[in-house]
């Protein structure tokens, strides 16, 4: 758009500067010829012509200008149409005009019978159903493509689904106000938003007002104090543009501290661990466990200890839902989940990878590359079960 409205710009002026070029030279020729046959004729005198061709010169800018005032207008009104078209621009989601808040959520969240699409004919979700009971943790896992993300957006309402309902504590979610909505749900994601501004106001950005010691308290929780602390101004450095003075985990973990200080009854997290170097995951993990605690999670698993950990594993392929049950269960099925459990969590001698970063994801061709390592070497912090200690409790049902 702004190419083409720099051609037509372009294009605009090309006349009025060939235009300005021929007057410019044309017209004081055109005087002097004329003029000075008058001076021949003794009708006029030499300084008249001198002063009248200096008039003539400034004449010329105010011209100019005026001519300038169309270019300028339609230029303008290329811009406005844009701003228009956004200004005009329909939500796709709306708040019913009768909508009611949610009040203080147990945490039960379900999608019945959800059909979603991103293009129309194309179904990211097809038929979707699951419950999570209240404090459940339900891990999903699944090939790329899979829609396991397509649901971490409908649960907080980003997008409405074409068919069924998303419900939370038996309450469909497009007869809730969307504010009542979002105070509920804490979202942890992988590719962390932070705003051009102080670590105190990104992280009062999840509850206004919060006091020091609750952020500290938070920090502390999501193991990321230290780090803040070590800053040139503490808590009011500013982060810069998407958090670039921050590492990778760095800005996961000050995620983590705002998700803690919002204190949501339901968690939906996307576990960023398999760029991540060994330290900054063993920190990222640890940070996790008192988020998760007592609440409702609904995780893109990628680490085998997580999904252990689950009550439930939703395992889906091409937008449904193919397997539902705890981790033994499903590998007894000897389905999706056993055949990704063993691409992904046992090398060809059958042994147990501990690759901190192994991805249940048949997508995944490889290792992506490892991300910046914290500004500071730290010692890894002990998980509460490591891979490799996880595959130990469950070799025998494997």
């Amino acid at each position: 758009v702004v190419w083409r409205w720099g051609c037509s710009r372009r294009r605009s002026y090309a006349p009025l500067s060939t235009w300005r070029c021929r007057k410019g030279t044309a017209g004081p020729a055109l005087v002097y010829w004329y003029r000075g046959h008058q001076v021949i004729l003794n009708n006029l005198t030499t300084g008249t012509i001198i002063a009248f061709v200096a008039y003539l010169g400034q004449l010329y800018r105010p011209m100019m200008q005026l001519a300038n005032v169309y270019v300028e207008i339609q230029g303008a009104m290329a811009l406005f149409d844009r701003i228009f078209e956004y200004l005009d621009a329909q939500p796709e989601v709306v708040t019913a005009p009768d909508a009611r808040p949610l009040p203080l959520a147990r945490g039960k969240v379900e999608l019945r019978d959800v059909v979603f699409e991103y293009q129309p004919g194309t179904r990211a979700l097809d038929g979707v159903t699951f419950t999570a009971e209240p404090g459940q943790l339900v891990a999903l896992v699944g090939p790329s493509g899979a829609g396991k993300s397509t649901i971490t957006y409908l649960v907080p309402r980003f997008y409405d689904p074409n068919e069924g309902a998303v419900l939370i504590d038996d309450h469909d979610l497009r007869d809730l106000t969307a504010e009542s909505i979002s105070a509920q749900i804490g979202m942890v994601t992988q590719e962390t938003f932070l705003f051009h501004t102080s670590v105190r106001e990104n992280l009062q950005y999840a509850r206004h007002g919060a006091t020091d010691e609750e952020l500290v308290a938070a920090c502390r929780a999501a193991n990321i104090h230290h780090v803040i602390e070590a800053l040139l101004e503490g808590y009011d450095t500013v982060v810069g543009e998407r958090g670039f003075r921050l590492s990778g985990g760095e800005k996961q973990r000050v995620s983590i501290a705002r998700a803690i200080l919002k204190n949501p009854r339901i968690l939906v997290l996307d576990e960023a661990t398999s760029a991540l170097d060994s330290t900054s995951e063993a920190l990222i993990q640890e940070a996790l466990e008192p988020l998760m605690k007592g609440r409702t999670s609904l995780v893109i698993a990628h680490r085998l200890s997580t999904i252990l950990a689950a009550d439930k594993i939703v395992v889906l392929e091409h937008g449904r839902v193919a397997e539902e049950g705890t981790h033994e269960s499903l590998l007894a099925l000897d389905g999706l989940y056993a055949q990704l459990y063993r691409q992904q969590f046992r090398d060809p001698t059958g042994t147990a990878d501990d690759a901190g970063g192994a991805t249940v994801d048949a997508g995944a061709n490889g290792a992506p590359p490892a991300e910046t390592a914290e500004t500071e070497a730290r010692p890894p912090l002990p998980r509460r079960w490591s891979d490799a200690e996880a595959l130990a409790r469950v070799s025998t049902a494997s």
